[in-house]
């Protein structure tokens, strides 16, 4: 039997380490994979075969569809984009509708920086002390947004809006927080005491973030 001590040494351990964790420094130069070969094992493209069009996206240059919902997002990472594989890095197109929304969000490894291309954007993230940083952006403008941190964004103009965020990870995460909260198996009760609700509200609120 593991004594007790240990146990709770290997949690520390564990908790620290995941914490540290961040994207591997390249060894080379780049690594566009090899796309006859599974990506479990990573193997790169002889660099003499490697040309300019690899380090190229286009798929970003319209905008999503955001008639629907108000707001659209297209994220670009390496399984799209294999310029970026190995580069430790990741970006997103995000659009918005008249009062379209980004909901209250993070990213659990990384770091964003947002940059406004056109519109007005309400923007801001709070930190761990509950303290709010918000104020509406215009074009050319940037903000950032520490890893981790619950992070948000509303178009306030009058015409449609477009954002360009960046991450400091090939593998950002992205946990929206009402579809974590309201669209899980969280116990109903526990969420009845947390927000105050009664069991009609939490139910309506279960139908809208509940995938489907």
């Amino acid at each position: 039997m593991i004594p007790f001590q240990m146990i709770v040494f290997l949690v520390i351990f564990l908790q620290s380490y995941t914490g540290l964790a961040y994207d591997p420094d390249p060894v080379n130069d780049y690594c566009i994979p090899r796309t006859e070969f599974s990506s479990i094992f990573l193997s790169c493209k002889n660099t003499s075969l490697v040309t300019v069009d690899d380090f190229i996206y286009s798929g970003i240059k319209d905008p999503g569809n955001f008639k629907h919902t108000g707001f659209s997002s297209i994220p670009v990472s390496s399984t799209v984009f294999p310029g970026l594989n190995t580069l430790g890095m990741s970006f997103v197109r995000a659009d918005f509708d008249v009062d379209g929304v980004n909901v209250p969000h993070f990213h659990p490894r990384a770091t964003e920086t947002a940059f406004v291309l056109e519109g007005k954007i309400y923007s801001g993230f709070v930190d761990s002390g509950n303290r709010v940083f918000a104020k509406v952006l215009e074009k050319g403008e940037v903000m950032v947004f520490p890893k981790g941190l619950v992070h948000f964004q509303m178009n306030v103009g009058d015409s449609p809006a477009t954002i360009l965020g960046s991450f400091n990870s090939e593998n950002p995460g992205l946990v929206k927080i009402p579809s974590a909260v309201f669209g899980t198996g969280i116990k109903e009760e526990l969420l009845m005491k947390a927000f105050g609700l009664n069991d009609k509200e939490i139910a309506k609120l279960r139908k809208k973030f509940v995938p489907q």
